[in-house]
């Protein structure tokens, strides 16, 4: 008696993110409908794309979010990454799909939920969570309100001993700075884009 592998085709999508040029962005694969897909499965998808990440779109499980969104590089799942986040928000919002509210999507993962809301200009925006990100070494995310702010930041003596010593105590690999992000949906192929606002980091001194 023969055996078969059954196989299942799942609909697959590249983006470029933090650009508004094609080709020149962070690529991100973006996978639909991915439920049934199970962790190791997602794992070795993502580690096929061999991109820096590849999100896999799912139905909620919160019944305040939009969808929900594993986040995985090549080697572990990640909790949260702006960087998924934004391209997989970007993909999702295609001329078929309505989020629950207008102008405005709740996607869930890891972290919990996350909000991007449309602005007048089109744009879209978000706030990282404040908590720790592990993207391969963990970090203490601050969001600041705007990008001069965060591009302008420059820590003293006393502030560098303080981030020392908070980063030391929650583990972090340092801190990162962000600012809200902006997200312009351009026309999907051949762009395919989302641009983000401005970060930086802070390392700590040993």
């Amino acid at each position: 008696m023969s055996s078969r592998t059954v196989q299942r085709t799942v609909q697959f999508e590249q983006v470029d993110v933090f650009t508004a040029v094609p080709f020149k962005g962070n690529p991100l694969a973006v996978i639909f409908a991915a439920e049934g897909l199970s962790t190791e499965r997602m794992q070795q998808i993502a580690r096929w794309t061999n991109l820096s990440e590849t999100a896999f779109l799912l139905p909620p499980t919160n019944p305040r979010a939009d969808y929900r969104v594993r986040i995985f590089t090549t080697a572990v799942e990640l909790p949260f990454a702006g960087h998924p986040t934004l391209g997989a928000a970007h993909a999702l919002l295609d001329p078929d799909y309505t989020p629950k509210t207008k102008g405005r999507l709740v996607q869930e993962c890891g972290v919990g939920l996350i909000t991007l809301a449309e602005q007048d200009d089109g744009a879209w925006t978000f706030a990282a969570p404040p908590c720790a990100v592990d993207n391969g070494a963990p970090w203490l995310i601050v969001r600041l309100k705007d990008a001069r702010e965060c591009l302008g930041f420059v820590p003293g003596p006393e502030a560098r001993a303080a981030i020392a010593a908070l980063t030391a105590e929650l583990e972090t690999h340092s801190i990162a700075l962000s600012s809200m992000v902006r997200m312009p949906m351009a026309a999907r192929p051949p762009s395919n884009c989302a641009r983000c606002c401005s970060a930086r980091r802070i390392s700590r001194t040993r």
